[in-house]
């Protein structure tokens, strides 16, 4: 089976600076410095059984200041690869700022998009004119939008929506929109999920179980799956490993074979690890 990652992190870590690497630095996991190392194309081992045909690699932090150096390393290191990458992109800046970051970095064949972590600054962020006017100028260039924070957020999810009631911007929600073992919660995530799922232009990645949960079990991913499944239908959602960091739970082989046995007909899984991503992030052939 041919599947396509769209969501993995590699590091270079003699040329890029990845500060949030750093262990003075947050996030203040006690397993980070696992993951502090270089990770390359060649880490990414499946069994015979799987073949991976393209991945969507997700700026880790390489110069935030100057994000097409992390693409223009990209472009030389994946040679051979059918690749995409997204890059990191300050929603905050001027106008002329940010159009002259679009600019440098769409020199780039490979990108599709850009992403600034919202987190728990979302509401706050998506209010701002200045980063809702930013938003637009993706939308105009039908690229990407990244979206990455808790959709237990409502406030954030309101603003959002608002966004897309004026501008049919692509989104794409990282890591399930963090799925909440919390019943109630999981309730408010799960209706935030629904209103996001109105708009035909949003789809999500369901990945980064690591994140909330290092002993999360398949019965977990099995759950949540299905009810992404259950809103946003069969073809808006993918799945991924955020490797490097699905190694503080499992190896990534070990991922994708989970994906595999998940009680899912063979054309669902096939679409969720390969034509999905392939579509949404158009990966040519």
């Amino acid at each position: 089976m041919k599947i396509i990652d769209p969501h993995l992190h590699l590091f270079n870590l003699q040329e890029g600076e990845y500060h949030w690497l750093q262990p003075q630095n947050p996030p203040f996991w006690p397993d980070k410095a696992s993951i502090c190392r270089n990770f390359s194309a060649e880490d990414l081992r499946l069994p015979e059984s799987l073949q991976l045909s393209g991945l969507i690699h997700i700026e880790a932090g390489f110069n935030n200041q100057s994000p097409w150096l992390e693409t223009g390393w990209l472009e030389s290191h994946l040679k051979g690869y059918r690749f995409r990458s997204i890059v990191c992109a300050d929603l905050t800046l001027s106008t002329a700022a940010f159009a002259a970051l679009l600019d440098q970095v769409e020199q780039h064949s490979s990108v599709a998009g850009i992403r600034h972590i919202l987190d728990d600054e979302a509401e706050q962020l998506l209010r701002q004119p200045q980063v809702i006017h930013n938003l637009q100028q993706l939308a105009e260039r039908e690229w990407i939008f990244e979206c990455q924070y808790p959709l237990t957020d409502t406030p954030a999810t309101r603003e959002l929506e608002a966004l897309l009631e004026v501008h049919p911007l692509q989104i794409i929600i990282n890591h399930a929109g963090f799925p909440p073992a919390n019943q109630a919660n999981r309730q408010t995530w799960q209706e935030n999920l629904q209103r996001l799922a109105d708009y035909p232009s949003v789809s999500v990645k369901a990945s980064g179980w690591e994140m909330q949960d290092r002993t999360f079990q398949p019965d977990q991913v099995s759950e949540t799956v299905n009810i992404l499944l259950e809103v946003f239908g069969e073809r808006r959602v993918m799945l991924a490993s955020n490797f490097p960091l699905c190694l503080f739970s499992r190896e990534y082989a070990e991922l994708w074979q989970m994906y595999q046995q998940l009680q899912l007909p063979e054309e669902v899984l096939q679409l969720l690890c390969h034509d999905n991503a392939r579509r949404l992030y158009r990966l040519s052939d």
